[in-house]
């Protein structure tokens, strides 16, 4: 499996530094997030101090935007890459789009395939000559002149990305997207039972093949070097969980468990005024619920555990730590799961 990194940094120094170590430890591809930051910025600096890694969002939200402002993006940044580029999106929750962005939100699985489709319209346009025709029930793009339009691009349009938890957007991915991005609030179980199955309904329904998409899984993983480090790693682990099982919107996830419960415990103390409320949601993580969600486990054993849960499953891996920690954790576990299996590194 291809194993990612992430553009922790947001100082044009750090981005670079971080791009180069990144790609010259062996990663496949580098992510760039949307939270406090633009998440398209820094790729224009990975892209111009890298030749080989592959450069994403992971993920930009796609309804703070139109499908024109986010493919005149998305294909200058495939243009300056040399075609290594990856539309990651997302849809985020409705309090976001709505108070946040001041975008309208509606629908959210079929609003997220007319935008994918309109764009992919728009790409065709540019590249193809396609004459702008795309009429949705969200969207509506039909005027394109040669002043607005840029150069045809010299390979493929970027790969799109879905992130998806729900099964409806999951079979959106399945049906118009290059691959899909599993959130890390995502067990072994609800990867086979619920996210396969509705990624395969997708491809059915566009006529495509499990092969036709790369799946990729931001794995959750508690690791420390020393006994202080793991009780760090678990504890921010344990906060995390919480923190996403406190969300309606996920709440498939903790249902399939039998954790139901669980969520509306979570939810509950999240509202509330407490002002350790964020420390005492943690404490409600018990071991199985922790063990669920995260591999647990030493550096020299998290990618044996990897391997376990999601070898044959996913196709990308990405590391998440909600903890401090660094590239000396890291490094010897992207060796271990680059090489053969069953070899030493």
């Amino acid at each position: 499996m291809k194993v990612d990194g992430k553009l922790e940094g947001w100082q044009a120094a750090a981005v670079i530094d971080e791009a180069r170590r990144h790609e010259q430890a062996g990663y496949d591809g580098l992510w760039s997030s949307e939270s406090a930051h633009d998440p398209f910025l820094p790729l224009m600096l990975a892209a111009e101090h890298t030749e080989r890694t592959a450069l994403g969002t992971g993920i930009a939200v796609a309804f703070a935007r139109t499908p024109m402002q986010l493919a005149y993006t998305a294909h200058d940044l495939q243009a300056y890459s040399g075609g290594r580029f990856i539309l990651g999106l997302g849809s985020q929750v409705k309090p976001h789009i709505e108070r946040r962005f001041s975008m309208p939100w509606s629908h959210p699985a079929p609003r997220m395939r007319e935008f994918i489709v309109a764009m992919r319209a728009i790409w065709a346009a540019w590249d193809d000559g396609t004459k702008l025709d795309f009429r949705g029930d969200f969207y509506t793009h039909t005027l394109m002149t040669p002043f607005f339009s840029p150069p045809p691009l010299a390979g493929p349009p970027p790969a799109v990305f879905l992130a998806a938890v729900g099964e409806a957007m999951t079979a959106v991915a399945g049906e118009t997207a290059d691959g899909l991005l599993a959130h890390a609030f995502c067990t072994e179980r609800y990867l086979r039972e619920m996210t396969l199955p509705a990624l395969s309904r997708g491809l059915a329904a566009s006529g495509r093949s499990r092969a036709d998409v790369e799946i990729s899984l931001l794995a959750m993983i508690a690791t420390g070097r020393t006994e202080e480090e793991m009780a760090r790693a678990v504890a921010g682990t344990r906060r995390q969980i919480a923190f996403y099982g406190s969300t309606p919107a996920y709440r498939g996830v903790l249902d399939l468990h039998g954790w139901g419960g669980l969520g509306d415990e979570l939810n509950t103390l999240s509202k509330s005024s407490r002002d350790d409320k964020w420390e005492a949601m943690g404490g409600l993580i018990d071991d199985e619920v922790l063990n669920a969600f995260a591999v647990v486990a030493s550096p020299a054993d998290v990618a044996a555990q990897i391997r376990r849960r999601f070898g044959g499953l996913i196709d990308r891996v990405s590391f998440y730590s909600p903890y401090e920690t660094g590239a000396e954790t890291w490094d010897p576990v992207l060796a271990d799961l680059k090489a053969p299996a069953g070899a030493a590194t």
